[in-house]
């Protein structure tokens, strides 16, 4: 039984078909998996059962407390973990079976003992129990041999993962929150170990590795398999924190049967509340969950973030709380070693967001700058789709290190493997492709050769199409499937973000139809007050102008709630009150005395208006307040191409010109153009002014980071060479300064995988479409007279 651990693992699960009928298929593992492991410790232990249940005699009356028991008693198990009962599976009877188990599972040590609590296997005992199951299921364990003679440390290890597999798959709905598939795992554990291999190799090594999304313990296992096959005298300890209490407890199952200490598999959430805090890692693996929002612990996270700065997990930035990917890979970044002479390595699973989303100088851009700028990203590796259980979306594999080989010192390395699965016979949920032994090969191949490999047709089969549905009768020949890899130095995902900024050029127009706007207040007033003037302003005489009576409030209140629930209560109050009937009515009289000394022509010189506006206002003693004037300004102006440059500033001859930064010299038709029929001219030859900018016509470059060249001559060369031919008006906005580093632009970082591994496929010849076309619409045309015949 012990020479094949599937073997093994299968006659466990057969345990199956005693469940079958009474339990759901979702629910084997949880009564499997913690009888397993309780065979599996009772194995372990008999060979010192005798002096544990001596050692616990001897001590009982010293009323030790619980922790100082436990050391007594581990020194005699000569193990981390214990058991003081007499009692083991073969001996707990027939009739009273439910209360003697677990009252044996009651006596083992509060590790082990917990292990148990976080299975529910009390109440999953009471289900066996009703369902007359509990007895024909503990036999069957009880004479299973699981001793460390019959299955090593190791091969119990291999037995439990496969058990942790067949659970993970039976209940696939929810496996990939907790359980990462075997080939991801194999490919990213690979990717982490390979390039230390020859130091693995060497006598007496000692590493640690760390899963902070430990799950069920996949990556952690994986991680001390392939350290096993490479030395079987290395020592590796593991360490690993998960949230959720079911997967926590599989994962510290399946340490113990490893013979790790328990003890450092920790319970809780990783990000706001690190149990591991002052430890470093030599190696790291997580699968953190895709997607998943962060707002439950949004103070926690905020607050480290502004306290400690970079002194803690998230000094670089932080994302949006709708994806807390970012996070996790901040947090295992905070826990590669700071020794000199000491390499960290990491491998985290992500979506495709945190390679793109967020803007320069958001929180997500800020994180990709530090990890690129400091050098810790080796490699990137695109995933097939459909690879997890429970999403089907693109993934990829980060590869991180402190400590990079010379070769790769300023270098990133993305390889693009999307093409390289299998259609797996049966589908997973939403995993439906598998990574096979020569699929993973050929990434890790490259990835250690640190090669650029151009397209390459691989040897697989085209998906095969569905049999339902009409087909064509000239099927086009199907894309091949590639593999590339790529090499970067690590500025190439970085750019500088520059504002371009047009001149505001507004027209004016005091018309009777753009002043009667201002009886109405502005949004959310606008709409309702115009239905109130409709049903009732046409009866209102000065003295009343707003005034409603009873039934009319009603009857605005009840509107207002059916069409324009926007309305607040206090709105609604405004709304039925006169005051602000009667503020908007006295401006549209103000706008009506500046109409009669302006008169209703259209300005297409903002800057005059504004100065006959001024003088008008003076000259007539009206006066309008900041608010005012804020709404007389939009009622009466409009953005108009065709209208001359809005000046928001005049420097005289103080300032030099500098028209690639919106300082311009005027010339004499900017002069004559600000220049009243009668008066003073606004300006004068040789004056520098700064126009107003429009928010509408506001673009932003992306200019490639260049560190051969200094940065405000690259984005100036950048902006004459790709903006001014099109846009002359143009100018750079000086105000748009990185944080960092206070250089013009704010620099941004992304990595856009698919416009790396683009490849061009032209269209199908326009003969070759009007042919088809000409095909289906005979058919259609068959069919039809078929139907009228």
């Amino acid at each position: 039984m012990s020479s094949n651990f599937t073997q093994t693992a299968a006659f466990i699960w057969s345990v199956a078909d005693l469940l079958r009928g009474d339990f759901k298929q979702s629910q084997y593992g949880r009564i499997i998996l913690p009888f397993t492991l309780l065979r599996r410790l009772e194995c372990v232990l008999q060979a010192n059962k005798s002096a544990v249940i001596a050692e616990a005699a001897r001590i009982a009356p010293m009323k030790l407390p619980e922790d100082a028991q436990e050391k007594f008693l581990h020194r005699a198990s000569g193990l981390t973990f214990s058991n003081i009962s007499p009692m083991d599976l073969s001996r707990l009877g027939e009739k009273d079976i439910k209360d003697n188990l677990l009252n044996y599972v009651s006596c083992f040590s509060r590790d082990a003992r917990e292990i148990f609590d976080y299975f529910n296997f009390s109440e999953f005992v009471g289900q066996l129990s009703d369902a007359n199951l509990l007895y024909k299921v503990t036999r069957k364990f009880a004479t299973t041999d699981l001793s460390p003679v019959a299955v090593s440390n190791h091969g119990m290890g291999l037995v439990f993962e496969e058990l942790i597999r067949r659970f993970a798959e039976s209940s696939n709905e929810t496996a990939g929150e907790h359980f990462t598939p075997r080939d991801i795992v194999h490919l990213t554990t690979s990717l982490v170990f390979m390039e230390d291999d020859a130091a693995l190799t060497r006598p007496g090594i000692i590493r640690t590795i760390y899963d902070p999304t430990a799950g069920t313990g996949g990556f952690l296992s994986s991680g001390m398999e392939y350290v096993h096959d490479l030395n079987k005298h290395a020592t590796m300890g593991a360490f690993g924190q998960e949230l959720n209490p079911e997967s926590y407890a599989i994962c510290k199952a399946d340490m113990l049967i490893k013979g790790q200490d328990i003890s450092r598999i920790k319970l809780g959430n990783t990000l706001s509340n690190d149990h591991l805090p002052n430890e470093k890692f030599d190696y790291m693996l997580s699968n953190p969950p895709f997607g998943v929002d962060w707002k439950k612990v949004e103070s926690d996270i905020t607050t480290e973030h502004m306290v400690k700065g970079h002194a803690g997990r998230f000094g670089p930035g932080l994302p949006r709380v709708s994806d807390g990917s970012l996070l996790f890979l901040m947090h295992l970044i905070s826990k590669l070693p700071t020794e000199a002479d000491r390499t960290g390595r990491i491998g985290i699973i992500l979506n495709g967001s945190p390679l793109f989303t967020g803007s320069a100088g958001s929180g997500e851009s800020e994180i990709r700058r530090y990890i690129l700028e400091t050098d810790l990203l080796e490699t990137i590796v695109a995933l097939p789709n459909d690879m997890f259980y429970n999403t089907g979306i693109a993934t990829y594999v980060w590869i991180l290190t402190n400590n990079k080989s010379a070769e790769r010192k300023g270098k990133v390395q993305l390889i693009n493997g999307v093409n390289l699965c299998e259609k797996m016979r049966k589908s997973l949920g939403s995993k439906r492709n598998v990574m096979s032994e020569n699929d993973i090969a050929i990434i890790t191949r490259s990835f250690a050769n640190f090669e650029e490999i151009s397209p390459t047709v691989l040897d697989k089969r085209s998906q095969v199409k569905s049999s339902r549905g009409r087909k064509s009768e000239k099927n086009s020949a199907p894309a091949h499937k590639t593999f590339a890899s790529k090499i970067f130095p690590t500025h190439a995902f970085g750019y500088r973000r520059i504002t371009v900024e047009r001149a505001l050029r507004t027209s004016a127009q005091l018309s009777n139809e753009r002043l009667a706007d201002l009886r109405f207040a502005p949004k959310p007033f606008n709409a309702p007050m115009r239905w109130v003037y409709e049903q009732f302003g046409a009866a209102w005489a000065e003295d009343d102008y707003g005034v409603f009576d009873a039934d009319q409030a009603l009857l605005i209140r009840a509107k207002v709630k059916a069409d324009f629930s926007e309305l607040k209560e206090a709105q609604i109050k405004d709304l039925t009150g006169s005051t602000m009937w009667r503020d908007q009515a006295h401006l549209l009289q103000k706008a009506l005395l500046l109409q009669s000394a302006l008169g209703s022509a259209q300005w297409d010189n903002y800057n005059l208006f504004d100065l006959a506006c001024k003088n008008a206002q003076a000259a007539g003693d009206v006066k309008l307040d900041s608010k005012e004037k804020k709404q007389f300004e939009a009622a009466v102006t409009w953005t108009n191409p065709a209208a001359d440059r809005v000046i928001a500033k005049n420097y005289r001859s103080a300032t030099l010109a500098d028209p690639l930064y919106g300082l311009f010299a005027c010339d004499a038709a900017e002069v004559a153009c600000n220049t009243p029929k009668t008066g003073k001219a606004l300006l004068k030859l040789g004056d520098v002014v700064e126009f107003a900018t429009d928010s509408a016509l506001r673009e932003h470059e992306n200019v490639p980071l260049d560190p051969s060249c200094v940065v405000k001559k690259g984005i100036e060369a950048y902006f004459l060479r790709e903006v001014a031919p099109h846009v002359p008006d143009a100018w750079i906005d000086d105000d748009k300064r990185d944080k960092k580093d206070g250089a013009l632009g704010i620099v941004g970082y992304e990595i856009n995988f698919n416009r790396y591994f683009y490849q061009y496929q032209a269209p199908r010849q326009l003969a070759d479409i009007d042919a088809d076309l000409q095909a289906v619409e005979a058919e259609i045309a068959a069919l039809l007279s078929e139907v009228t015949t």
